[in-house]
């Protein structure tokens, strides 16, 4: 089909990988949680637009150019690394900060009202996205185990493939959106609750982080 060999082991393969926890889902459920549906799904729209960009620089060939050039992966590497860490370190300044105002007795931000301004939901996605360079060698690497070398047109294989990916995404984007959004309710009640949830999520950045800053080609 389009130069496609094995499509539903590339189908099953993209939902099992999909479903693995990664920085891009955790900021996308983060957000919902704290901003409502509308801001997760334009963190979520941010993800597509990362990942498309992702592939596409794949299938242009950039991840054959950091593995030729492994300075360049590292800059990428160590750059993707200190903003996953900073997006970490943010997260929990902001959750200290909510815990003195509750324990001061100050009116506090809601879980789901909207952070500072400075903050954008899809550029900071999409920017989470594009700065993992293990990602473009991912995708070049799966993507490629699906396309017929013989086929005429590969540009399609790997759009029809991108679309499968795009769409899965989409749909556990979206569960995790809807119960993000459930679980603002919680976190208006219990302020507690909302403080340790974003610290646990943040800590959890600072960990995509450091394990993004020692891997290795």
């Amino acid at each position: 089909m389009l130069g496609i060999s094995d499509l539903w082991t590339f189908v099953l393969g993209t939902i099992a990988i999909v479903l693995l926890p990664g920085p891009n889902s955790m900021y996308v459920l983060a957000v919902a949680a704290r901003r409502g549906v509308r801001q997760g799904y334009r963190g979520a729209l941010g993800v597509f637009c990362g990942d498309g960009v992702l592939m596409l620089v794949s299938a242009a060939g950039m991840a054959s150019l950091l593995r030729a050039v492994p300075a360049l992966f590292m800059i990428v590497k160590y750059a993707g690394a200190a903003y996953l860490g900073y997006v970490g370190i943010r997260m929990v300044i902001s959750a200290v900060r909510s815990w003195r105002e509750r324990a001061a007795g100050r009116p506090e931000t809601s879980a789901a009202q909207p952070e500072p301004k400075a903050e954008n939901a899809f550029r900071r996605a999409f920017t989470i996205s594009l700065m993992n360079p293990k990602a473009i060698l991912f995708f070049v690497s799966f993507f490629i185990q699906f396309v017929d070398p013989g086929y005429a047109y590969p540009a399609a294989s790997f759009v029809l493939l991108a679309i499968i990916v795009q769409l899965c995404s989409a749909l556990y984007l979206s569960l995790l959106i809807f119960s993000g959004n459930r679980l603002a309710a919680t976190f208006r009640s219990r302020r507690r609750l909302a403080a340790a949830g974003t610290s646990a999520v943040g800590a959890l950045f600072v960990g995509f982080g450091v394990k993004l800053a020692t891997s290795s080609l």
